[in-house]
């Protein structure tokens, strides 16, 4: 009896995300896991967040594009090697086959017409300005998908990203020099005329465009989201974003190639327009390599397919107050500080449910992640400063901002003495109850 779309569909659910895999082969476990994090990346690229941010990093690409070669033009200018800036360029468009010679043309000659010393004191201060806007928005895309809320401070922003944008153009045209001059020389050419030595170094050849791309892309993830990012994590989503961006230039060439159509319809227009298209997709591929990194790093936020989970908020302000315990008692009693994952597992919640909670702390500076490869959380404060009301506080103002708040509302004097009563009641009550003796009562209870 021939199975129906249902029943194979609920089988293949139950074998991905229902399976054990503690008692699962090897090769079927990381098979398995894979399948887990492709579904984790769909659904991200599905839910919209990831096809938006590409396009916002489009447009800023845009706006951005012509001063970061201007930057980078200059600094490769001091070391006598800017003539190599055009070849990389045409190398990054070659998917627009003449459209991208063009493009690359136009765009060069734009960076020699800009003459920096006549932009004055001023005009240098945009310039850099408006490179580290694009690094910023870059990051604040890499950040959600590694669902970091807090992007790097302004000092710190201007000089990490100014110092790659000098020293990083250098290290590119340096590597691409080296691997030029390494295959040109008398030792490689003999090799080359001896087999298998000159297949294997043909295929190496054929395979350094790769190796470039995944080079940079793990740097990319490495250094900008602004949290702890492991090397292997990097790695593969590095690998699989480096394989998608040559097969998407493969099939982009292509289909610029067979789209003399559309070139005819829309003239002169038409290189903008895949410029634009090929923008798009370089920078998608981009963050669907973070994503695979993060789900990598992070598997328990690899989830099966199930509603987004929401917390009332009496359930927010116990989850809360639960893991604030957690890492005050951990603190107080010179214990080993917990991450994220494992104040999850202490509260038995999902870790994506335990960030958000922990988000709020955080931003109300009561608690704080130290600076390891792998953060663990902290107190904030002393612990015998900090109130149950402060933690309260905290959850009962998380999702408000600037943009909608309790300010907006209409005036209501009703519903204003009821939340001053409201607020009176609990500032009596719990401003009073200090974390510190939470903690020393749960240890004598416990005891």
């Amino acid at each position: 009896m021939a199975l129906l779309p249902k029943d194979i569909t609920r089988r293949f659910t139950e074998s991905v995300w229902l399976t054990e895999l503690s008692e699962t082969p090897r090769w079927r476990c990381g098979l398995i896991r894979s399948t887990r994090i492709l579904f984790a990346v769909a659904r991200d690229i599905t839910d919209g967040q990831l096809t938006l941010r590409a396009m916002s990093l489009v447009y800023t690409t845009l706006l951005s594009l012509v001063p970061l070669l201007a930057v980078s033009f200059s600094v490769l200018k001091a070391f006598g090697v800017h003539n190599q800036i055009e070849p990389l360029l045409l190398n990054l468009l070659a998917p627009l086959g003449d459209q991208g010679l063009k493009i690359s043309s136009n765009i060069i000659s734009f960076v020699e017409n800009m003459k920096v010393g006549v932009l004055g004191s001023l005009g240098v201060a945009l310039l850099f300005y408006t490179v580290v806007a694009l690094m910023q928005k870059i990051e604040t895309a890499f950040n959600h998908t590694w669902r970091v809320s807090q992007s790097r401070a302004l000092t710190q922003r201007f000089s990490d990203y100014l110092s790659v944008l000098m020293i990083g153009p250098v290290l590119v045209i340096s590597a691409l020099g080296l691997t030029s001059t390494m295959l040109n020389t008398s030792a490689v050419q003999w090799l080359a005329s001896i087999e298998p030595f000159g297949s294997l170094i043909t295929l190496a050849t054929s395979l350094i465009p790769y190796v470039l791309i995944i080079c940079a892309f793990v740097f990319i993830y490495i250094f900008i989201p602004n949290t702890k990012v492991k090397l292997k994590p990097a790695c593969i989503g590095a690998l699989v974003a480096g394989v998608l961006w040559q097969t998407a230039g493969w099939g982009f060439a292509t289909f610029v190639t067979s789209s003399a159509k559309t070139a005819a319809v829309y003239s002169a227009f038409a290189s903008l327009i895949f410029f634009l298209i090929w923008l798009y997709v370089g920078w998608l591929i981009l963050l669907v390599g973070a994503s695979i990194a993060f789900y990598v790093q992070n598997p328990d936020y690899v989830t099966s397919p199930r509603r987004e989970l929401k917390l009332s908020n009496n359930l927010k302000e116990r989850v809360a107050l639960l893991l604030m315990i957690k890492v005050a008692d951990h603190f107080y009693h010179g214990q080993a500080a917990c991450t994220a994952k494992e104040l999850a597992l202490s509260a038995n919640i999902p870790s994506d449910v335990a960030a958000k909670i922990l988000d709020s702390l955080e931003r109300k500076n009561l608690i704080k992640q130290s600076n390891d490869s792998i953060p663990v959380y902290l107190p904030a404060q002393p612990l015998d400063e900090m109130s149950v009301k402060q933690v309260f506080d905290a959850i009962r103002a998380a999702d408000e901002d600037r943009n909608l708040n309790s300010r907006q509302l209409p005036k209501n004097p009703q519903i204003d003495t009821i939340f001053a009563q409201l607020d009176a009641s609990l500032e009596q009550t719990f401003s009073t109850q200090i974390i510190k003796d939470l903690v020393t009562h749960e240890r004598t209870t416990d005891g």
